[in-house]
């Protein structure tokens, strides 16, 4: 089951990648010295740029792939990266870019996202890029969902919003739940957060959405939402990243 599951996602990535084809998604790469600190990422990263080229700092959307997306080979997450990329396209009606990290298989840790590391990326990208530092946005699908509640919930300062999909809240696998829980709820109430999942996910409960919206909701946070759908299990992605209210309600944010 597992297999069929894996193989009809590399198709449907395949699909979607070869629908990209035209879209401006270039391969960009960290240096050696920023790649060696940052050891769990693959030095290259995808970035989806507007035409034209910003000359002027525009909204950053960061997106973390699922498991499906590890590798060292950063042609692999460009099929995770097209819902994205249509979605803003039809969406956003000013220019953004998008960011898409890979997490190296050679180097990966337990969770496969670090935020030690992401946050070395980030710093990277706002040096390279023409990035709007009051509008960046983090969201991320399965285990980039997990990599959004981590990094979201231990540097809330460094993003607009966040919107995780179909994320868990552990590092220990889909079901764990980090220790550290009510500390990512204290940071994540300072910040917007919509979280979205599949009523019917097998693989990561919806519950676990749940329960950090909750916890946050509980530490005075207003600003956090989850969105359900019914008909949905761990695919759910393809319908929040292709959801008008997913991209309406983030570019919505702005940090003060």
């Amino acid at each position: 089951m597992k297999q069929f599951v894996f193989s009809l996602a590399a198709l449907v990535c395949c699909i979607v990648a070869h629908s990209l084809q035209g879209q401006n998604i270039a391969a960009e790469k960290m240096g050696e010295k920023l790649s060696a600190q940052a050891r769990t990422l693959n030095p290259e990263y995808l970035v989806y740029y507007p035409k034209p080229i910003p000359t002027k700092p525009v909204p950053l959307v960061i997106y973390l792939h699922g498991a499906g997306g590890v590798g060292d080979d950063i042609q692999k997450i460009k099929g995770q990266v097209g819902q994205i990329v249509r979605g803003v396209t039809q969406y956003k009606k000013n220019p953004c870019l998008i960011v898409a990290p890979q997490v190296s298989r050679k180097n990966r840790q337990p969770g496969g996202w670090i935020p030690e590391h992401l946050n070395l990326l980030l710093q990277h990208l706002k040096t390279s890029l023409k990035v709007d530092g009051h509008r960046i946005y983090l969201t991320g699908n399965s285990m980039g969902g997990y990599g959004s509640w981590t990094w979201g919930g231990l540097h809330p300062e460094h993003f607009a919003a966040i919107a995780p999909v179909s994320g868990g809240i552990g590092p220990g696998g889909p079901k764990d739940v980090t220790p550290d829980l009510n500390k990512w709820a204290v940071n994540l109430s300072k910040i917007p957060v919509y979280a979205f999942a599949g009523v019917k996910d097998r693989v990561v409960p919806a519950e676990r959405s749940q329960r950090m919206i909750d916890a946050i909701q509980k530490m005075g946070g207003k600003q956090a939402r989850l969105k359900l759908y019914p008909d949905e299990g761990h695919g759910a992605g393809r319908k929040a990243f292709s959801d008008a209210d997913f991209y309406q309600w983030m570019f919505d944010q702005q940090r003060k």
